[in-house]
């Protein structure tokens, strides 16, 4: 099964955030233990949960998807700032998924 075989609501912006968190979820564990890493690690949860509860929100239709789509942005974006600050490709990754899980969030949140 993939996800175009489910029926979900709000799907690209589901997909989105499904890619965004396991991007985050990556780039924590590749960070973890690393001191100078510190922030990019509290970016990186931050951005993983609010990316994972955005995609539950999205494919489940709730009414309240516009709200978590807008924090989800602001959180995604603040994720993606600080792993560009990295020249390491995990948090590349992570920048890119973010930046594109932000795009898909505003455009849902509009």
């Amino acid at each position: 099964m993939n996800i175009e075989d489910l029926n979900i609501s709000h799907k690209s912006c589901a997909t989105a955030c499904a890619i965004c968190m396991l991007a985050c979820a990556k780039c924590l564990d590749h960070c973890a233990g690393k001191v100078q890493m510190t922030e990019c690690m509290k970016r990186c949860r931050d951005a993983m949960m609010a990316s994972a509860d955005c995609a539950r929100f999205c494919a489940g239709g709730s009414r309240m998807h516009s709200a978590m789509c807008r924090a989800c942005a602001e959180i995604c974006e603040a994720c993606a700032a600080e792993c560009e600050k990295h020249d390491d490709y995990q948090c590349r990754q992570c920048a890119d998924a973010c930046r594109a899980c932000a795009e898909e969030c505003r455009r849902m949140a509009a």
